[in-house]
């Protein structure tokens, strides 16, 4: 076996090995075969939040106790922006219904809103609720709590440029106010003010709280953070669903909980695969941060929690409170960063270890598709990009792989010499490639550097929500999504339905895009004549389709750089190969291909020896 051909097979064997790894995760690619978590039973309609908002000083109070009831019906306020629509309710004042208006649930535009927030009463109640927790000399009778009805003071729809003023009058002096702004995208404003109008101080906090009732629908793929996502003090961290209920039981709070001291920035929420709801206090200052699992009512919770403050007779505190809720849209939480001062906001959107790679492959991702207007044509014009920039490697690579070929006369000397001795054949191989300054690793380097980016284009594609529902051109109207065509009807022309994605017939009976990477591959492979060696062959011969019906099921976008990259690397490798003296015999190899191969006659010898 020459050593041109062992670089092959090794490159080959190792992408292999890495990408069947990543196939065989199963949830990652086809989460269809694997059920989803279910969830747990919850308490019938729980009305609220279990809050305990705890202080730095551990003066604060239960605020909340958990409700068995449905909350009673009460007037709500409107929300309309051009990317929200939804209501608050004005008992407890929470934000508990919101749906996306630029986002549906499939591709067909006539396919419902996504629901991001829902009031308890309905499946999977998920919600924001704001209040106070008492200092000393108060008691949670003195605030505003779920069952407290709001009133509106001042302006009606909530909408951009349109806040609006809720108040909250406990009848012993202090007068609550809480005054909601909303932004064009996803941002809500909430301040929280409080007048003591009585005649003793008043000692209170305030704080926000995210909670989720029973286990969320969740798409269980392993490439996609689901569940808590917090920045405290510059260290972002994030904690899965199914990790919540091992939290240790924090005493004061009487349930499982981490309670994390901030003194300078951060922010707390959960995150899905493609939206989130996150707190974010005022930055610079400190606050608590809460991740809270009640077991008996199956509840998850995100916390922020301010300091305790002292509001002297005839004085007014405020505390603001930002919140987050919407699509995880990277241009839209960069500004938030950078323009808002929500320092690390980025890291919300999960670009996984490989982030030195998959922040900046979106990032011109973006711009090109900005620039283009097609997410597909963006596609191929960044793989175009990402070749260029490992060019030179590449070609180093593939002037090496050429030269490898030039020395094979004098190899097959070295080889007639040795005879038997593998040793003494090893080490003037060695000498040989020292002399000739010929690196025999050199071809595998390409395919060592495409698995990096392989790796970071698919966890891109998969999580950011760009990429969702984006279409090329076509039957591709989805690049997130398998190519959805199939063998199995011809690829529409006979009258039944190709089989759903992540089926096993799916898998089977592929479609188009599956099929050119199969061609790319089996291609780029003739541009070599075809080894000598009879297991060589078959690894060969069967690697294209290999990766043909591994690679079926990933995302269409990511097929489509791979059928690309393959086509570039094919015309890179042609023309280096033809510019030093070697022009592929590629019709000639192809027909070879094809050929009967002879099969081999056993020596006189050995059939004596029968």
């Amino acid at each position: 076996m020459d050593d041109q051909n062992k670089n092959l097979i090794l490159a080959s064997a190792l992408s292999f090995l890495v990408i069947l790894g990543w196939f065989v995760a199963g949830p990652m690619l086809f989460p269809q075969w694997f059920p989803q978590e279910t969830a747990a039973t919850t308490t019938p309609a729980a009305d609220g939040a279990a809050t305990t908002p705890a202080t730095p000083a551990a003066e604060a109070g239960t605020a909340t106790a958990l409700e068995t009831e449905p909350l009673p019906e009460a007037p709500r306020l409107t929300i309309d922006t051009p990317k929200l629509s939804g209501s608050i309710s004005m008992l407890g004042g929470r934000i508990d219904t919101l749906s996306l208006k630029t986002y549906h649930e499939t591709i067909d535009a006539g396919s419902p809103n996504v629901a991001l927030l829902s009031p308890v009463g309905q499946d999977f109640p998920y919600y924001a609720v704001f209040g106070w927790s008492p200092g000393k000399g108060l008691s949670n009778d003195d605030l505003p709590g779920a069952k407290s009805e709001w009133k509106i003071t001042s302006g009606g729809t909530l909408a951009p440029g349109q806040p609006v003023t809720l108040t909250w009058d406990n009848g012993k002096g202090l007068l609550f106010t809480r005054t909601i702004a909303v932004d064009e995208d996803f941002m809500f404003t909430v301040t929280d003010g409080v007048q003591n109008n009585g005649t003793a101080e008043a000692r209170l906090a305030s704080y926000g709280i995210i909670a989720r009732h029973g286990l969320p629908k969740m798409q269980n793929i392993y490439v996609v953070h689901e569940g808590v996502v917090r920045r405290t003090d510059g260290t972002l961290e994030e904690l899965k669903y199914s990790k919540m209920p091992d939290m240790p039981v924090v005493e004061r709070e009487g349930t499982n909980a981490e309670v994390v001291e901030a003194t300078t920035d951060g922010w707390i929420g959960f995150t899905d695969h493609y939206w989130m709801t996150t707190l974010i206090p005022e930055q610079g200052k400190p606050y608590t941060a809460v991740t809270k699992y009640v077991p008996n009512a199956n509840i998850y919770q995100t916390e922020v929690r301010q300091p305790v403050m002292t509001v002297a007779p005839g004085a007014k505190a405020e505390v603001t409170t930002r919140l987050f809720a919407g699509a995880k849209e990277w241009e839209t939480i960069r500004a938030y960063q950078n323009q808002s001062g929500i320092p690390g906001f980025i890291d919300s959107i999960d670009w996984g270890w490989f982030f030195f790679l998959t922040k900046p492959i979106f990032h011109v991702l973006h711009w090109l598709h900005g620039l283009i207007g097609n997410m597909g044509v963006a596609i191929i014009a960044l793989t175009f990009v990402l070749k260029v920039l490992v060019l030179p490697l590449a070609y180093k690579s593939y002037v090496s792989m050429a030269r490898m070929k030039e020395l094979q006369p004098e190899m097959e000397a070295l080889k007639e010499r040795a005879g038997e001795d593998k040793q003494k054949l090893q080490k003037d191989m060695m000498q040989l490639y020292k002399d000739k300054k010929v690196n025999p690793a050199a071809g595998c380097l390409p395919i060592l550097i495409q698995i990096p980016i392989f790796f970071s284009l698919y966890k891109v594609i998969f999580v950011t929500i760009e990429l969702r529902h984006a279409p090329f051109f076509g039957w591709l109207k989805d690049l997130s999504a398998p190519d959805p065509s199939s063998l199995y009807n011809l690829f529409g022309a006979l009258p039944w339905a190709a089989p759903a994605a992540g089926t096993l017939t799916h898998l089977i009976f592929i479609g188009v895009l599956p099929i050119l990477l199969g061609i790319t591959m089996w291609l780029q492979q003739k541009l070599n004549p075809a080894p000598a060696d009879p297991v060589q062959q078959q690894i060969f011969a069967w690697m294209p389709f290999v990766f043909m019906f591994m690679l079926g099921g990933f995302a269409s976008g990511l097929v489509l750089y791979w059928i690309t990259n393959n086509t570039i690397t094919f015309t890179q490798q042609y023309l280096i190969m033809r510019s030093h003296g070697h022009t592929p015999d590629l019709f000639g190899n192809i027909k070879s291909s094809f050929k009967k191969k002879p099969v081999p006659v056993e020596a006189p010898d050995k059939v004596q020896k029968k």
